[in-house]
Parts: C-alpha cells; sequence; structure tokens
C-alpha cells in the first residue's frame, strides 16, 4: 500500500515511472492523482453500420471478418486493416504503426465479436472508392453470451481522458492511475470533519475514485465538488496566515492632519469629489491611520479618478511627516503624472520658491534616462525629505535610491512590476512596512484572480466623473474595405473641427523583427501565416499622404526621454493635429482635447491594453471614437475580442473576458496568466461562491488556530503547495 508521499517508482515500476516523470514531471503517487482527467467521454447508444455518418463518434458492436496489412504507400510505416460487420453493413477498422507491434492483430481474428468506439472518417484508396474507417478506435471483445449485457456496460461507462504529452499516451496514465488507486492508503482526511460535514462534502478517497474511475455522473460531480473545495480551502488558509502576519507587521501610522496639506488641496479642487471617490478616500485614510501596512487594490475603470484618490492618500501620508512614492511603469507615464500632480497641486508643490504656500511640499521626478544634474537634484530631495511626493519609474527601485521616511508607495497598473521590484521599494523603510496602494484600471487575470481570492482588501471606484463624455467603438472589418478609407476622411474632419487623433501600431517597424513597445501579439495558432504586424515608421509616409496637412508627430519607447517629452507637450498643447504612437500612451495620457483613438491590427493586443488606448480618448466633455482595424475575420477568437471590445466600455466586464481566455494565472507565483497555475480544478468565474465559502471558513480556523497545530493534515497539504519558492513569493508579495 502508498500514501499520497510515495514515489511512483515504488508502485508503478522504473520504467512507467520515469515515463510519467520525463512526459509529466509527475513524481509521487499524490502527483499522479492530482493529475485529473482534462474531459470525460460516453460511449453512448450504438449504432449500426448501416446508419454511420462522417464525422460522428460513434460506438458499434460487430464481428471480425478480415484482418490484413500492408505498408503504407506514401509514407514509411504499416497499417493493420480490420473488417466488421453487425449485418447490416461493413466498417474498416485502421491502426497505423510498426509491423508485429498491434495488440488488436493478436485480440481481434476472424469470428472475433467486439465492441469499437471512435470517430467516423472517410477515405479514398488508390483507384477505389470511398470507405468509412475507425481510425485508432477503442474496442473490447466481448464473449457472445453476454454480448448484449456488456455492450450496455460498455456504452454506458464513463472514460476519463487525461492530459498527456509526446510519447506517453492516455492509456498509460489511465492504466497507472488505476493502479495506484488499487494500493492507495491515505492518513486521516486533511480537511475539518465539521467542515466537510457542513458543507455536505465527500471523503478524500472517496472522490480520488470519483474523479479518476466515475460510476455515475452524480458520482464525478461530488468527487469534483470535494477536490474543489481542497483547493479553495488549502488557498484561502495561506493567504488567512498572511493576512495575519501582515497585521503583526509594523508600519508607522500616519492619521489625517486637520488643516494640513490634504483640507488645503481638497479646498482648490476645481471639481467636486464623486460619492465614490469620497467613499474610497475613507477607506484608505482609515488603512493609513493604522500601525499595520496597509495593502490595498485600487480598482477604478479607466477616467474614473484613481489619480485624485492616489494624491489624496499620498498627502495624508505628507501631513503625518512621511514621503509617497508613486511608481509607473513608462517614463511618458512617470512624466504625465508628475506634469497632473504638480499642476494640480499649483502652490502647494512649490515648497521654498516664491509664491509656494507656507505648508507646500516638494514633487520629485526620477527616471532612468535623466541627465546627470536633474538626477541628482531628484536623489537630494527624496533622501534629505524635501520632496514629499516622488514620482518614477524602476529608477525608484535602485539600491542608492534613498527616502528620508517612506510611508507610502503607490503602484500604478501593478501588473507592469514584478513582485520582487514592488519589493525593492518596501524594502526601503527600515524596521517596518509602508502602506501599500496599487492601482489598476482594467483588472489582468492575475489580479482579479487574487481579489477574489482574498490576498487583498479592495476598494472600487464603479462612477465615472460627471461630464465624462461616452467613447463609441467599431470594428474596422477586412470584409469591409470601405470602412478604413472612411476612418481617414473621419480624421480629417475631427482635425478640421480642431480636434486631436491617436493612431496606435503594435510595432515601430525600423527594421525587421523590431516589436516596438510590448504589444501583446497572439500566439501561432491564432497568427498562422499571417503577415507581420503593421509599424509605424511603415504606417508614416503613407498617412502623410492620406492625412495631408495635418500635423503628425511620432512617439514611441526607441526615442531620447526630451525628445519623447517634447512630443508629447507639443500634442497637449495642441500643436499636432495626430500622434502616431506605440503602446507608450497606453496608459495615464490625458488630452481633454482628444477625441480619435484608431488602433492599427487591434487583434494584436490584448483586452487591457485595447480598453486602456480607448480610454486616451473621451477625457473632456467632447465624444470619443475609437476603431479597431483588423485583418481578422469574422468568427475568429480575435474578432470574437475585438467584437466583446467594441460591445462594452465596462472595464470590469472586460476583465472577465480577458479572465476566460487567460486563466487566472498561479495565485501563489510569478505567472501573469493561467498556464503555470497551482489551480487544476478550480476557476474564478464559476466557482466564486465555493471561494468566499472557503475563505469564510479559512478565516475562522485560523484565527482560532494561527500554527494549524490542531490541524496536522492540514498543515501537511499547506507545506505541500506552498514550496520554497511559492512561501518567499507570498513574503514578498
Amino acid at each position: 500500500m502508498a500514501n499520497l508521499d510515495e514515489p511512483l517508482y515504488k508502485v508503478l515500476g522504473d520504467k512507467t515511472a520515469k515515463v510519467l516523470s520525463k512526459g509529466l514531471g509527475l513524481e509521487t503517487v499524490g502527483d499522479l492523482l492530482h493529475h485529473y482527467p482534462r474531459r470525460y467521454a460516453h460511449r453512448g447508444e450504438l449504432t449500426p453500420l448501416s446508419g454511420l455518418q462522417d464525422g460522428e463518434h460513434v460506438t458499434v458492436m460487430a464481428e471480425v471478418v478480415k484482418v490484413q496489412g500492408r505498408p503504407l504507400t506514401r509514407s514509411p510505416g504499416y497499417v493493420l486493416e480490420i473488417t466488421v460487420t453487425d449485418g447490416t453493413g461493413l466498417l474498416k477498422l485502421s491502426f497505423f504503426g510498426k509491423r508485429g507491434s498491434y495488440r488488436p492483430e493478436r485480440e481481434l481474428s476472424p469470428g472475433t465479436r467486439g465492441l469499437f468506439a471512435g470517430k467516423i472518417t472517410t477515405y479514398r484508396p488508390r483507384g477505389g472508392k470511398p470507405q468509412r474507417q475507425l481510425a485508432h478506435p477503442q474496442y473490447k471483445v466481448v464473449a457472445a453470451r453476454d454480448a448484449e449485457e456488456a455492450a450496455q456496460e460498455w456504452a454506458d461507462e464513463i472514460i476519463p481522458i487525461y492530459p498527456s504529452t509526446k510519447g506517453l499516451d492516455i492509456e498509460t496514465i489511465g492504466k497507472s492511475v488505476g493502479t495506484v488507486l488499487d494500493n492507495l492508503r491515505l492518513d486521516a482526511d486533511p480537511m475539518p470533519r465539521l467542515t466537510l460535514k457542513r458543507h455536505g462534502y465527500i471523503g478524500l478517497r472517496e472522490a480520488y475514485e470519483g474523479i479518476h474511475r466515475p460510476k455515475s455522473w452524480e458520482e464525478l460531480r461530488k468527487a469534483r465538488a470535494r477536490l474543489k473545495w481542497d483547493e479553495a480551502f488549502v488557498l484561502q488558509v495561506a493567504l488567512a496566515q498572511r493576512r495575519m502576519a501582515a497585521a503583526r507587521l509594523p508600519a508607522k501610522p500616519r492619521p489625517p492632519v486637520e488643516g494640513g496639506l490634504l483640507d488645503a488641496f481638497d479646498a482648490r479642487l476645481p471639481f467636486e469629489l464623486t460619492p465614490g471617490q469620497r467613499e474610497v478616500g475613507r477607506e484608505i485614510s482609515e488603512d493609513l491611520s493604522l500601525s499595520h501596512p496597509m495593502h490595498r487594490l485600487l480598482q477604478g475603470d479607466v477616467g474614473a479618478g484613481k489619480t485624485v484618490v492616489a494624491l489624496r492618500a499620498m498627502l495624508q501620508v505628507v501631513d503625518g511627516g512621511g514621503q509617497a512614492a508613486l511608481l509607473a511603469p513608462t517614463e511618458v507615464l512617470a512624466q504625465q503624472h508628475y506634469r497632473s500632480i504638480t499642476t494640480m497641486l499649483g502652490e502647494l508643490a512649490q515648497a521654498g520658491q516664491i509664491g509656494g504656500a507656507d505648508n507646500a511640499t516638494r514633487v520629485a521626478l526620477l527616471t532612468g534616462s535623466q541627465g546627470a544634474k536633474a538626477r541628482r537634484a531628484a536623489l537630494l530631495e527624496a533622501a534629505s525629505g524635501e520632496a514629499g511626493i516622488v514620482v518614477g519609474t524602476h529608477a525608484l527601485l535602485e539600491e542608492h535610491v534613498q527616502f528620508a521616511d517612506l510611508g507610502l508607495v503607490v503602484v500604478d497598473e501593478q501588473h507592469r512590476f514584478g513582485v520582487e521590484q514592488r519589493d525593492a521599494l518596501r524594502e526601503k523603510v527600515p524596521g517596518g512596512r509602508p502602506h501599500v496602494l496599487v492601482m489598476t484600471a482594467t483588472p489582468i487575470p492575475r489580479t482579479v484572480a487574487m481579489t477574489v481570492f482574498g490576498d487583498l482588501e479592495t476598494s472600487v471606484l464603479g462612477q465615472l466623473p460627471a461630464g465624462r463624455a461616452e467613447i463609441r467603438t467599431h470594428v474596422v472589418p477586412p470584409e469591409k474595405p470601405a470602412f478604413l478609407a472612411r476612418a481617414w476622411e473621419r480624421i480629417k474632419e475631427e482635425a478640421a473641427e480642431g480636434r486631436q487623433i491617436y493612431i496606435v501600431c503594435p510595432r515601430i517597424g525600423e527594421r525587421e523583427g523590431d516589436e516596438g513597445d510590448g504589444a501583446a501579439a497572439p500566439g501561432p495558432a491564432e497568427d498562422g501565416d499571417r503577415r507581420s504586424p503593421l509599424g509605424i515608421m511603415e504606417l508614416l509616409p503613407r498617412l502623410e499622404e492620406l492625412l495631408a496637412g495635418l500635423r503628425i508627430g511620432v512617439l514611441h519607447g526607441k526615442l531620447h526621454p526630451d525628445e519623447k517629452d517634447a512630443t508629447m507637450r507639443a500634442f497637449a498643447r495642441g500643436e499636432l493635429d495626430v500622434l502616431l504612437a506605440t503602446t507608450v500612451i497606453e496608459v495615464g495620457v490625458d488630452v481633454p482635447n482628444a477625441t480619435v483613438m484608431v488602433i492599427m491590427d487591434a487583434d494584436r493586443f490584448g483586452v487591457s491594453q485595447l480598453h486602456q488606448l480607448r480610454g486616451r480618448v473621451g477625457r473632456g466633455t467632447l465624444p470619443g471614437l475609437c476603431l479597431l482595424v483588423t485583418d481578422a475575420e469574422p468568427g475568429s477568437p480575435a474578432r470574437e475580442r475585438l467584437d466583446a471590445v467594441a460591445s462594452t466600455t465596462d472595464g470590469f466586464q472586460l476583465s472577465r473576458l480577458d479572465l476566460e481566455q487567460r486563466r487566472e494565472g498561479d495565485v501563489l507565483g510569478a505567472s501573469q496568466a493561467g498556464r503555470a497555475s497551482s489551480l487544476r480544478l478550480l476557476t474564478l468565474l464559476r466557482d466564486e461562491e465555493v471561494i468566499r465559502d472557503a475563505r469564510d471558513e479559512a478565516t475562522t480556523l485560523v484565527e482560532a488556530d494561527p500554527d494549524l497545530a490542531g490541524h496536522p493534515g492540514l498543515a501537511a497539504e499547506l507545506a505541500t503547495l506552498l514550496d520554497e519558492e511559492r512561501a518567499d513569493y507570498l513574503e514578498k508579495a
């Protein structure tokens, strides 16, 4: 008998264990039992041979009348052809491979009766008539005396189909699982008995049997429900322990200060805060007042006013004698944040300058490409505490960047930064941790997963500020070339009205293979043999003809920072009609006079990128128009994605679409999408109720037994889940 930790070679032998290890990375009995079937087949009703249809999945009962092998004519190899009949017609069974390697050749001699299942295909022998066949069918030999009973039993059987890989067939996996189940010895169930009883879940042994060898669909349903619960509950216990540990970490409280910078800023705001901004501001303010670090996600759709909320939080920290760092993913965005913050603060950002307010602070900008003089000045302002707010890119993470008293880290579009990068900022607070606020407009799948799985406290800005204009989105498809011609005309009409236009391409295109600033290109299956995506330097000559007379500026990540800044400033001042750019303008760029966004090769971008790019227009009172230009054909996955983006401007709805396509990512690791997920059965969109229940149960259990001393089985499960790498990730996250 073997427990879950038993090496597979002790149960299956060296040869099979090596195949499973090499092909799928399965080393132990537990690894194999958690390699769940990806789907289940059901053979269903018996079909007479006279009624077979091409492409149909069938199960037939027939007698072998002829067995014949022959070499393949067009390629090396051998095919074993077995002809069967049920009295209503004939059917050929084909098995391809090496000569003499077939079990069917030994088991299916003429006169043998059997059941055969597979997909009907038609082939045409050279010079002959089309014939129907089953290629590599599943089969079972039955004795004549119990044929009817065996046929019904076999037809009703639920067949697990396992994820496999080259050189490892599904049959080997299935047989190995059966051997392991027959020799399985389980210790006490790791789940608390009362929890299982309260939710009506079956035992673990029963669940393993039910998912690998289900005798009915109901048995399979119960098994999946129990194993989903295990995934959700163990994960929630890990997160509950982390939340409890975070609550014990020291952080300097930064309560509101009456009559400080924050009050002065609120008094000079030229608009009313929305109810959502006020409520979220209250939540953040309360967190900042505590003696343990805030770790909050601020979700708000494009244009919902997240920057104002974040700035008010930063000012509360500055009022409390601390500093705030705003981490932006690109220099363009960092410069935009710096300009917008200093503009909103006015004299409140001019400490030590003529005209500065008595209680003013300073705002410093730190980027990697600054000149030496500007960089030294910014570093000095941060280290001395003269700058209450420091805005920067990855340059903020460098070791020599020091703060006098870092109290708050604000991370904009947090999915652009790895855990280690964000952790580098937090390490700049000796003896404690800063408060952390992460912001996103369209949560990427992993962010959505982390939120619902309970890792972050969440604030949501669900409404747009008053006066924000509507944005209409249309797909410009290949089957309607007149639409693209009309797009260029529309651009000229908007420019004639004094409005401005963005045109975005996936790459720069200065040389072959230059993929520009990181647009999300589709995978090979979607892309096929399509042309390379359009680059801005390839499109520029065409635009100079199509949009003759318009002032066109070019912006991409490989320009010198001064040139990028000058181009962006010129566009913001209205000195350019068209800005031809890569995704450097994806987030944060705010030009209220821009009304049209044209995205070339739009199918090359992800859902979140498209939504972010669209959010660059309609930022004032003028309505916005977003045109998604594509070569994707109707009905293709890429086209369906674009149609979905065009159908809604709700970023939260789009994040769910993104999640459906990409999965959650590894909620305990650094992966941003679902290929490396530690979740095998649990999915965010379908199992939210299970996750919520698991979080409630886990929180209660961890509060009563933080170290799981009374639940050794659960502690062991947790240790398996949290290997060294993931434990380190949780510590840093």
